[in-house]
């Protein structure tokens, strides 16, 4: 009897591509039942794409976040405003510079990119969305002291696994 193999997902993981196939060999009360079995494959020809993610501290600021009052409007760098985007304002830093920002009142962190100017109230040297504040648990309080590491990747191979 020829059997039936149905590819349900196909899993690359480091350079290894496998199949899931459900193979219709087998007969219980004259049906026919599906068995389950990974087969690897290998790949012709891949590249693995590898990077290296470094945080680099930048010291311990005060932070504020901005939102409602901007929402849908341009931002310093041309982008329409999103208060629920993970994005952030500092006066000097290039846009497009990612920031992992931790509350250093409860440890919750998260990443933003910059794509604005300011803050220009007082000593605060961050604004953050509202999407950003609500993460790290500061929209009561408004301000609160936050730890800064600028975000680099390195040894980027944007190349793609090419499977034959």
């Amino acid at each position: 009897m020829k059997s039936l193999a149905i590819v349900s997902f196909i899993l690359v993981i480091g350079g290894l591509v496998g199949f899931t196939v459900y193979n219709s060999e087998k007969k219980v009360n004259n049906e026919q039942i599906l068995t389950e079995e990974f087969v690897p494959e290998t790949v012709k020809e891949s590249t693995v794409n590898t990077s290296s993610v470094t945080y680099i501290n930048r010291g311990t600021i005060k932070a504020s976040w901005y939102g409602p009052k901007f929402h849908g409007k341009l931002t310093a760098n041309g982008e329409i405003y999103d208060q629920m985007a993970l994005t952030a304002a500092h006066k000097s830093l290039k846009f497009g510079t990612l920031l992992k920002v931790t509350n250093t009142k409860n440890g919750k962190s998260v990443i933003v990119r910059i794509n604005d100017r300011g803050p220009y109230i007082g000593d605060r040297e961050l604004d953050l969305s509202k999407g950003a504040a609500i993460e790290l648990g500061l929209i009561q309080k408004g301000v609160a002291k936050v730890k800064i590491e600028e975000v680099t990747l390195s040894n980027i191979d944007n190349r793609t696994a090419m499977v034959n």
